[in-house]
């Protein structure tokens, strides 16, 4: 026996309890291989350990938590006295920690939990423990003694919940008891051991100024979000995984009045809200014999009878997004709910691929209007290269037109520099003046002065929402003066021959477009052509080559007999093409352009 473990040796007192002696003196520098050696020896030590805990586990549990620790303590001192184990001052008071984790907590997940700069924690088998700080992931050294060990920090978890894991169901989603959102996965699915991925949440909600001041939006912005929120528009929160949406969404939900009935659906509930009237409601897995499990659909539409003023999904995720737009649609506005997407439009292509999860045969055009009609607002979060999260477009869904639902930027992020390694920009108006800004005076919300840099609205040129829900489904979206510009057409003259570009269904007198069929349409653009010609110096018998844009090829019959009418002997020769968006946009069926001789 070495000096140093005669020494540390425990030494049996008069009583006969256990004395842990402390060296004075520093030991010598460890050598490497030294080092593996008391690796070793205290990896021994913990797995005798563990099965002192796990056949004594109900008996710890008695009493207070001080009398918890001290049954631990008397507990390491047996085993290390009866095996003759050689440890330290500290590394004793390590192991008596590690075991009083174990015994009242999750194990080697405490101090990482308690960690409050840690975001993420993710647990890849028992040796390989990774954890999210600032952004970053990084390797640390807290590992688990075996797979069992892990195992039994997942049963920690999930058996308070109702919720099991085994070979017959090897995942399971679950939250800690301070709304944390864990997620585990065994074998067989997983080939490195059991994993385990927590979603730490702070204990105290996030607030407006903390997501200020960590840089997610600048203080108009989410007084813009407020101010949407009290209007009741519908809103979804997008985003890549671990971009910040369940946070946003919460602090989303804080602008809810706390005079309205919110219901809040989850899979493992994590929202924290602070309004007074909240009905928390969670999904539940089925039981060992595969019944018993009630859906986020089956919540949605239980939700639907309770009167609620607003309901809040945690996440979309498959064919509960077909209920909540139609809540969003039945009288349950100002609804909120997240996706993950990389784009806002990808998060409208995700809602199509949700609903027809379903396994309803609906058309596609349906899909797209209930969701056009539903959804209001888009806020896209991202994590940048730098690990910041950001909120960094602001999108509205204002209409349908062909089969494509129709959206724009009124806010996107604007990066202006890296500074220390930071990205630094921020949310900028696109120039957008959005559809909905009159929701706003409806319901009494006041808007600050310049209206968070919005363009004013044109006169000339008013705005009207197409939302059915609002009272405007049939009323035509009267087009910007930008788009009707490009229906009065030009005429260039070069090399003996006139060059008129698109010419639209515009009446000259009004500034509008006519209203009518296809021919209709076409008479007022031939008028305007023979108008645009004259006045170059040509004629319409001087048409040597045309081109018409339908917006429908089917028109094309209907189109042809007010085209002859005009044209009663050799028409010009010719072509048609599809009209571009925004023709399509300015509520054209056609529009033509023709070269003719000078």
């Amino acid at each position: 026996m070495s000096l140093l473990q005669r020494v540390e040796r425990a030494q049996q007192g008069a009583n006969g309890e256990n004395v842990v002696a402390v060296v004075p003196v520093a030991p010598p520098p460890p050598t490497p291989s030294s080092t593996a050696g008391r690796d070793d020896m205290l990896r021994n030590v913990r797995l005798r350990l563990q099965a002192e805990v796990i056949s004594s586990f109900d008996s710890l549990l008695e009493g207070p938590d001080t009398a918890i620790r001290a049954k631990v303590e008397a507990m390491i001192d047996r085993v290390i006295s009866l095996h003759g184990f050689a440890v330290t001052r500290d590394e004793r008071l390590r192991l008596i920690e590690d075991m009083a984790n174990d015994v009242t907590g999750f194990g080697p997940l405490e101090p990482l939990l308690n960690d409050e700069t840690i975001t993420e924690v993710m647990v890849n088998g028992p040796s390989h423990v990774y954890i999210e700080r600032n952004g970053k992931i990084e390797r640390i050294d807290s590992v688990f003694l075996n797979d069992e060990h892990v195992l039994r920090v997942i049963d920690r978890i999930i058996t308070p919940m109702g919720r099991r894991i085994d070979e017959m169901s090897p995942r399971v989603d679950a939250r800690l008891p301070d709304g944390s959102r864990v997620n585990a996965i065994v074998e067989p699915l997983s080939l490195v051991g059991p994993v385990i991925t927590v979603r730490k949440f702070s204990a105290k909600p996030y607030t407006v100024d903390d997501l200020i001041r960590f840089g997610t939006s600048t203080p108009d912005m989410f007084e813009f979000l407020q101010a949407c929120i009290e209007a009741r528009l519908n809103l979804f929160v997008s985003g890549g995984t671990g971009s910040g949406k369940t946070t946003t969404l919460n602090v989303l939900s804080s602008f809810i009045p706390n005079d309205e009935r919110i219901v809040t659906i989850e899979d493992a509930a994590e929202l924290q809200l602070r309004q007074e009237h909240v009905i928390t409601l969670e999904s539940r897995p089925p039981n060992l014999e595969g019944e018993g499990e009630i859906t986020i659909r089956h919540l949605l539409k239980n939700a639907m009878h309770m009167r609620p003023d607003r309901i809040i999904v945690g996440e979309c995720r498959s064919g509960e997004a077909l209920d909540m737009l139609q809540a969003m649609t039945t009288g349950h506005d100002g609804s909120l709910s997240t996706g993950h997407a990389n784009s806002p439009k990808d998060m409208l292509r995700r809602l199509e691929t949700m609903v027809l999860m379903t396994g309803y045969q609906l058309p596609l055009r349906a899909i797209r209007e209930q969701i056009a009609s539903a959804v209001d607002l888009i806020v896209h979060t991202a994590r940048l290269k730098d690990g910041t999260r950001k909120i960094v477009n602001i999108t509205e869904i204002y209409g349908i037109e062909d089969d494509e639902i129709l959206t724009q930027d009124i806010f996107a992020f604007k990066q202006t520099g890296i500074e220390e390694g930071k990205i630094q920009g921020r949310l900028e108006a696109t120039g957008v003046r959005p559809t909905f800004m009159s929701q706003f005076q409806k319901a009494g919300v006041l808007l600050p002065p310049g209206e968070f840099g919005i363009p004013p609205e044109d006169p000339a040129n008013p705005s009207h929402s197409s939302k059915s829900r609002w009272g405007g489904g049939n009323a035509q979206v009267v087009p910007d003066a930008k788009i009707l510009a490009l229906g009065k057409g030009k005429a260039v003259t070069a090399g003996g021959m006139v060059y008129v570009s698109s010419i639209g269904p515009i009446d000259p007198e009004t500034e509008k477009i006519v209203g009518g069929g296809i021919k209709d349409q076409t008479r007022q653009c031939l008028q305007n052509l023979l108008a645009k010609l004259e006045g170059a110096g040509s004629s319409l018998e001087k048409v040597v080559w045309a081109n018409w844009s339908l917006r429908d090829p089917t028109d094309f019959d209907s189109f042809n007999e007010e085209w002859v009418r005009w044209f009663p002997g050799d028409a010009p020769i010719g072509q048609g093409t599809l009209m571009p968006p925004l023709q399509r946009r300015a509520g054209f069926r056609i529009s033509i352009g023709v070269i003719a001789e000078a």
